[in-house]
């Protein structure tokens, strides 16, 4: 017997599947889970001497600004930190939860956690929730194997790069670094070079916005530092924009006498001095 060889093209069988699933759902109370815009643009970049991670500061409820001046850089250990992007909540307790692991296991073995480590210890909590947590992080740090970069996404899948980007800002970020990162770069150029890419992720996207977080983590600790650059500043207005009265001919007038009657009237007094 033959096998039948597949017509090529795309195949949208899955769409009747998922509509499926989304009526099963519905019939049971319960609601299909939307995909959700990161609205954020986090880096992160391997140099000489460490990782320098990068973030924007603003954070957004749908099209609305919430926080103009958000910290998206957290602490794990000493010499290990995050950047989250997507949900700001579930990225913070995400942070906050790997961090006591790894503190837990300072104060059992005596040696700082490897980054490796808390990676796979992040994964494996997202990789446990199959997504509901809506948060993907950057995970930078120096440990007894070096500087290390990994990415992880919502579902637990990472990589280790020696330069990364995410968010909805990622692909002005990623242009700047593929153009213009090399390995083992001094400080100061690995800075400029980050700083840039976050300021593209911040300019080209409409929801990334206010000024650019850094972090530069080295072997001995790290060095956080806020509002290193910002996008835009509002200048003072130079011109008068009152016009005076005439300036525009009005070609038609109307009046349209509007009758009310007095229904109730009260008058309060106040004891005076």
């Amino acid at each position: 017997m033959m096998q039948q060889q597949e017509a090529g093209g795309f195949n949208f069988e899955n769409s009747r599947r998922n509509a499926v699933l989304e009526s099963s759902l519905a019939e049971n109370g319960f609601k299909y889970l939307n995909p959700r815009k990161t609205g954020t643009t986090i880096a992160g970049l391997i140099y000489k001497d460490g990782v320098i991670l990068g973030a924007d500061t603003r954070t957004t409820d749908d099209m609305m600004v919430a926080d103009k001046n958000c910290e998206k850089i957290h602490c794990i250990s000493p010499t290990i930190y995050g950047c989250g992007a997507g949900v700001a909540a579930d990225a913070l307790l995400c942070s906050q939860m790997i961090a006591a692991s790894a503190q837990l296991h300072s104060l059992n073995t005596g040696r700082r956690p490897p980054v490796a480590m808390m990676t796979r210890q992040l994964k494996q909590t997202l990789f446990r929730y199959q997504g509901q947590v809506s948060c993907s992080l950057i995970v930078g740090g120096v440990d007894d194997s070096g500087p290390q970069l990994y990415s992880v996404y919502p579902h637990g899948s990472s990589y280790r790069l020696p330069y990364v980007t995410m968010g909805s800002g990622a692909a002005a970020a990623a242009a700047v670094l593929e153009d213009r990162f090399k390995p083992y770069m001094e400080l100061q150029d690995a800075l400029q070079v980050l700083q840039d890419a976050v300021l593209a992720g911040i300019l080209c996207d409409l929801v990334s916005g206010g000024s650019v977080d850094v972090c530069v983590i080295t072997e001995t600790g790290a060095d956080l530092r806020r509002g290193v650059e910002r996008a835009a500043v509002r200048g003072n207005r130079t011109g008068d924009y009152r016009y005076k009265r005439g300036t525009t001919v009005v070609l038609t007038k109307s009046t349209t006498n509007l009758r009310h009657d007095l229904v109730h009237e009260s008058v309060q007094t106040t004891d005076q001095d």
